[in-house]
C-alpha cells in the first residue's frame, strides 16, 4: 500500500497493493492497521454505494457540516470517475484549493478525504459506483452542499455537464460573507 498526501492538507490517495493471478485479482480495501496513519482513532460507522448511468452525470459538491463533519474514504468498484475534492477550511492555505483523481477499479485508489473538505464527481464511463467508509453518521440536518460551477473555485471538469440533480444546482456559491460553515 502506497499513502501519498495530496498538496491539500490532509488529503489523502492510497493505492493498495493488487495481488493477481491467472483467476483474477485479491485487493485489501481496508485495514485499520494500515490506514491508522492517515485515519488515525476514526472509525467506520457507514458504508454507501452510489450508481451512476449516464456519462457527464455530476454529483456534488457535498460534505456535513459540524458536529456531524465527516471522514469520507472512497472507492470506484466500476467504471471510471472524475473525483473532486474542495478544500474548505476557511483558515487553510489552501482554501477553495482543489485535487482531482480519476477514480477506477483499474487505478486501485482509494481517496481519504477529511473533514472540512466538499466532494463531488463526474461518470466518464457509464454504470459507474463508488463506495464510500464514512467516519460519522448521515445527518439531514447536517448536509450541505457548494455549486459546482463556482467561479470561487473554478474546478474543470473533464467533459460537458449533463444530469445535474436540482439539489446540486441549487448549492449555494461561496461569497464574501461565506464564513467557512465553522470547519
Amino acid at each position: 500500500m502506497k499513502i501519498n498526501e495530496t498538496k491539500l492538507a490532509g488529503l489523502f490517495v492510497i493505492t493498495n497493493d493488487l495481488m493477481g493471478d491467472s483467476r483474477g485479482s485479491f485487493a485489501r480495501f481496508f485495514c485499520d492497521r494500515e490506514f491508522f496513519p492517515v485515519i488515525g482513532d476514526r472509525r467506520i460507522v457507514q458504508i454507501n454505494h452510489s450508481f451512476t448511468r449516464a456519462i457527464g452525470s455530476l454529483r456534488g459538491l457535498h460534505f456535513q457540516i459540524p458536529p456531524n463533519a465527516e471522514m469520507k474514504m472512497v472507492r470506484c468498484l466500476k467504471g471510471k470517475v472524475f473525483d473532486v475534492v474542495l478544500d474548505l477550511r476557511k483558515e487553510s492555505p489552501t482554501f477553495l484549493q482543489w485535487h482531482a483523481e480519476i477514480l477506477s477499479p483499474e487505478s486501485n485508489k482509494v481517496i481519504i478525504i477529511p473533514e472540512g473538505f466538499a466532494h463531488g464527481f463526474q461518470v466518464l464511463e457509464e454504470n459507474s459506483e463508488l463506495l464510500y467508509l464514512h467516519t460519522a453518521h448521515y445527518e439531514k440536518n447536517a448536509e450541505a452542499g457548494i455549486r459546482f460551477d463556482d467561479p470561487a473555485h473554478s474546478i474543470k471538469w473533464p467533459l460537458p455537464l449533463s444530469d445535474i440533480s436540482e439539489r446540486d444546482k441549487n448549492h449555494p456559491n461561496i461569497d464574501k460573507n461565506w464564513q467557512g460553515l465553522i470547519f
